[in-house]
């Protein structure tokens, strides 16, 4: 039996979309600034996991995959997250380095999406941010062996139960295979939810060594 939804529960509640304006005045010349001060917002307003972003990859076909992952890093150039270089995102981030992600923070009312290259962080940074995990992390690390296919869920912890044997009693390194990548934008877009989808749209776009900034019809 087919199910049809009726249109009018998709509808937005009446009051919804009463956070306000989005002006260009409001904005920082520097979108990664800009992010800043929106992520802090969303920290100040207690939403739970505000760091979360849609990640959207694709191959060398251009088929796109999309997954959530932690962003760990705010920096001058661009936007920091870790995994595993031989998961599915690392080796699709290897053939196209072209990225993009959205977070939403719902409670606020407010989304931004971004599109730019990646590329993998320094040793070093990888190595330091390793060290902050917690040590069950790091022994996770190296017991997955990401995207890979399992025969069952033995197997995984079996290999967990052997990283642990290997790491016991002392600190356990950050594997070759695992490290961090910076998202570099030449593109950024802050959205703020208006009254009957007049929403608010901002666009930074990459000019030069500068930024320009455009309004959006929504």
């Amino acid at each position: 039996m087919r199910h049809v939804t009726d249109p009018r529960a998709m509808q937005a509640p009446t009051g919804t979309h009463e956070h306000g304006a989005l002006r260009r005045a409001d904005l920082d010349p520097d979108p990664i600034e800009q992010f800043r001060r929106w992520l802090a917002d969303a920290d100040a307003a207690g939403i739970p996991l505000a760091n979360a972003i849609a990640l959207a990859t694709a191959d060398t076909d251009g088929a796109p995959s999309v997954r959530h992952v932690l962003l760990r890093g705010v920096e001058p150039d661009g936007f920091v997250f870790y995994t595993n270089h031989a998961s599915r995102k690392g080796g699709e981030l290897a053939g196209n380095p072209r990225a993009a992600f959205t977070v939403l923070w719902r409670e606020l009312d407010r989304q931004v999406g971004v599109r730019g290259r990646a590329e993998q962080v320094a040793a070093r940074v990888s190595d330091d941010y390793f060290a902050t995990r917690p040590r069950e992390a790091q022994i996770g690390a190296w017991a997955s062996h990401q995207s890979a296919t399992l025969a069952d869920r033995s197997e995984l912890e079996r290999r967990l139960a052997e990283a642990t044997a290997r790491f016991a009693g002392r600190d356990v390194p950050r594997p070759s295979f695992w490290g961090g990548y910076l998202l570099i934008p030449d593109q950024v877009e802050f959205w703020q939810g208006r009254r009957f989808r007049l929403h608010d749209r901002l666009r930074y776009t990459r000019d030069g060594d500068n930024w320009r900034i455009e309004r959006l019809s929504p």
